[in-house]
């Protein structure tokens, strides 16, 4: 199954449980902490005249979220660094660290269930660094894009919950050696995580 099918079956999943009630309260907020994967598209374009790949990578995610409205929050996911092999026409060729602080307003669904799905639209800003090859001096620029997610919780006990989730970043970063442009990498990534979520 592709990671497009796996993200409309869950969104398909999600629909199903959606009903128009009360998920969170005005002026709750929760903090999260999990894991995440993420795995950019297989297709990352060209540097340096070669077929560029970015491999996946897991790290340890947070998130804090305020409810501005009953059911709509706004969240901040931030993490441990990511670190990712680049490889050039098959073969390893450098390495990079990232971090992708993002920005999103979630819209939460509730119903009779535990089961509560949540959808996301929001902002990313990816930064780069520690970039490490034995080409020379490598640079990747940092991005901004839009990010997108789907996910639901579990209720556990009163204010806690598991969650599943599937995020969307549009990620592309500007790539010189030794101060000359070698093209764009064209990340895109799918961060799939799960977390223990407290409300407050």
């Amino acid at each position: 199954m592709t990671l497009t099918s796996k993200a409309l079956l869950l969104t398909s999943a999600l629909a199903l449980f959606a009903a128009p009630a009360v998920a969170q309260s005005q002026g709750d907020w929760t903090f999260g902490i999990g894991v995440g994967s993420v795995d950019p598209k297989s297709d990352n374009g060209t540097l340096a005249g070669a077929a560029a790949d970015i491999g996946s990578d897991e790290a340890l995610t947070l998130t804090f979220e305020y409810f501005i409205r009953d059911n709509i929050g706004i969240e901040l996911l931030a993490a441990t660094p990511f670190e990712h092999e680049i490889s050039l026409g098959g073969s390893p060729a450098a390495t990079t660290k990232h971090l992708p602080p993002t920005l999103s307003v979630n819209y939460h669904f509730t119903n009779a269930s535990p089961w509560k799905p949540y959808v996301g639209l929001g902002i990313n800003y990816t930064t780069f660094f520690e970039e490490e090859t034995g080409l020379g001096t490598l640079e990747l620029d940092d991005s901004f894009g839009i990010s997108a997610q789907v996910g639901v919780d579990y209720k556990i006990s009163d204010n806690g919950w598991l969650r599943a989730n599937i995020r969307w970043f549009d990620i592309d970063t500007d790539a010189s050696l030794n101060g000359a442009d070698i093209g764009t990498a064209e990340i895109d990534p799918f961060l799939f995580g799960v977390a223990y979520v407290h409300k407050f």
